[in-house]
C-alpha cells in the first residue's frame, strides 16, 4: 500500500487537521501542560528566527528520519545506552520516548528563554538521578559531560544529514558551521563540554570516538524494538517503515558496516528516497502553521510587526 494511503484514509473530510492530529499524537506529553509559544511578545527565544536551528528543526519529516539515525548512533555509546536501558521504559512505550524527545526539541528551538531553559532545568535533575554500571563494568552518569557531547552530537548530526538529504541539498557548508555552533548552545546548557561546533569538528570527533562505540546484543535489541514499533494510528504502518529505513539510510558508513547493512541500505536508498519526498509532502501541507510560525509571529508581535 502507497505510504501516503493511509494518511488519506484519517482525513477524508479534513485531511490537513488529520495530518496535524497525527503530529499532536507524535509530539504531547499527555498531562503535561504545555508551552505558550505565542507569548510573551518579542521573545527570541535561545536562538531567535534568523537562526539556522529554526531552520533546520521547522521541517518535521527530516526531523523524524533524523531522530531514528540519532536513536541508532546515540545506542551505540555502551555507557550512554547503559542508563537508558537501566532507568527508561522505552522498550515498552518507544512512542512515548519519542514524545519527550520530540517535545524537548521543540521547546528548546521555539519556545520562549525562560521556558527553554525550565525544560532544561527539568532535564538536568532528571539526569542527576540517572547513574549506575554498565555492563563492561564501568561506572555511568547521565550528566557526564563527555556522554552529554555524545548524545548531542549523535544527534544534531543525524538532524542536519537528514534536513540536507530531504528537505535542502544545497544547505551551504557556512551555514552547516553556523547550525552546529548555535546548537551547541543546548548541549552546554544542559551540562556538556568539548562539544563540537562544526562540520571538521563533528568529523574528528566521530572518528576519535570510534574505538569506544560497539554493536553488540543491546544495540540489536534496539533496532528489533525500533523496526518493530508500532504506528501511531491505523493504516499509517507502511508509512512509518518508510521514514525508520529512510533514518537508517542517514547513518555514517563506519555505523552502517557495524550493523551490517550498508550494502543493503545502498541499493534500495534511491527508491526508498523518491517514496519519502512523496510522503513528506503532506505532512509539509498539513503543518502549516507550525511552532515555528507561532514562535515567529510572537517575535515578530514585539516589534509592532
Amino acid at each position: 500500500m502507497p505510504p501516503l494511503q493511509g494518511l488519506a484514509r484519517l482525513g477524508a473530510l479534513n485531511p490537513r487537521r488529520a495530518i496535524a492530529r497525527v503530529i499532536i499524537d507524535l509530539t504531547t506529553i499527555p498531562g503535561r501542560a504545555g508551552v505558550d509559544y505565542g507569548a510573551p511578545a518579542g521573545d527570541p527565544g535561545l536562538f531567535g528566527p534568523d537562526s539556522r536551528v529554526w531552520l533546520v528543526h521547522e521541517d518535521f519529516p527530516s526531523m523524524l528520519c533524523g531522530g531514528v539515525a540519532s536513536l541508532l548512533l546515540q545506542a551505540m555509546h555502551p555507557r550512554a545506552l547503559a542508563g537508558v536501558w537501566d532507568h527508561s521504559n522505552f522498550r515498552e512505550d518507544l512512542l512515548g520516548r519519542l514524545r519527550r524527545t520530540t517535545h524537548f526539541v521543540a521547546a528548546t528551538t521555539y519556545a520562549p528563554e525562560a521556558d527553554a531553559l525550565r525544560m532544561i532545568e527539568r532535564v538536568r535533575g532528571i539526569h542527576r538521578g540517572v547513574t549506575g554500571v554498565a555492563p563492561d563494568g564501568r561506572p555511568y552518569a547521565a550528566d557526564d559531560p563527555d556522554l552529554l557531547a555524545w548524545v548531542h552530537t549523535a544527534e544534531v548530526y543525524s538532524f542536519l544529514r537528514a534536513y540536507r538529504r530531504f528537505r535542502n541539498p544545497a544547505f551551504s557548508a557556512a551555514d552547516q558551521d553556523r547550525y552546529y555552533h548555535e546548537v551547541s548552545r543546548i548541549a552546554l546548557e544542559l551540562g556538556a563540554t568539548a562539544v563540537p561546533r562544526s562540520r571538521a569538528e563533528v568529523r574528528d570527533y566521530f572518528r576519535d570516538l570510534q574505538p569506544e562505540l560497539e554493536w553488540g546484543d543491546r544495540q540489536r535489541e534496539i533496532l528489533r524494538i525500533l523496526l518493530d514499533a508500532p504506528a501511531p494510528r491505523r493504516g499509517l504502518e507502511p508509512a512509518v517503515r518508510l521514514f525508520i529505513h529512510a533514518g537508517m539510510d542517514l547513518l555514517p558508513g563506519w555505523a552502517q558496516q557495524r550493523i551490517g547493512v550498508g550494502g543493503l541500505k545502498r541499493r534500495s536508498e534511491p527508491l526508498r528516497r523518491l517514496l519519502l519526498h512523496a510522503s513528506a509532502a503532506p505532512l509539509r501541507w498539513g503543518l502549516r502553521g507550525t511552532l515555528a510560525d507561532f514562535a515567529r509571529k510572537r517575535v515578530a508581535a514585539g516589534s509592532g510587526q
